[in-house]
């Protein structure tokens, strides 16, 4: 029985862990903090990235400029508008988002709300896991492999999940470190 399929999976899940942090906000600016912000332009919807260019030019400010300059008014309100606690301002022709010092209060809320993402991650992780199991005994029962592989699956794939779940949990620390620094 080939496990590549569920080793895949395992790393997807680290992976999409990876990108979910970054959306979190820590003291500093950071473009990806603005990747979960939807714009509707041209009447559709799109990500703030396909409708503007998203930088950092300083650690306190995130400088979107739009691709069409007649978007900043309605861009700049998506933003405002978005669950992140952000205030921009334009000009007309780019928009500056300030980002305020993070209070001691919304440091802890926003560490809980990592270590949602990690429960989250882990939860994958032991689904995963789950179904590579059922699919190692689905395989012993129809005499495709012997119990010993079954085990040896079984264990192959018990190690791996504790790799990525050591690797989300490195990950995690090191952006709990970063919100939690002044």
């Amino acid at each position: 029985m080939d496990t590549t399929i569920y080793e895949q999976k395992f790393a997807a899940v680290v992976a999409h862990f990876t990108e979910e942090i970054k959306k979190i906000r820590t003291g500093r600016a950071h473009p990806d903090m603005l990747n979960g912000v939807v714009v509707e332009v041209y009447g559709a919807k799109m990500p703030l990235n396909q409708v503007a260019s998203v930088s950092a030019p300083e650690p306190q400010q995130i400088l979107v400029t739009p691709f069409d300059p007649q978007n900043v008014g309605n861009i700049a309100s998506n933003i405002a508008n978005s669950d992140l606690g952000l205030n921009p301002s334009d000009d007309g022709r780019v928009i500056r988002v300030p980002i305020p010092p993070l209070t001691e209060e919304r440091r802890r809320e926003i560490v809980k709300n990592l270590n949602e993402k990690v429960e989250e991650a882990r939860i994958s992780l032991r689904n995963i896991r789950e179904d590579a199991r059922k699919a190692a005994k689905v395989a012993k029962d129809a005499k495709e492999i012997s119990e010993d592989d079954q085990k040896r699956i079984e264990k192959g794939v018990d190690d791996s999940v504790a790799k990525m779940n050591a690797k989300i949990d490195e990950l995690a620390r090191e952006k709990e470190a970063e919100i939690m620094k002044v």
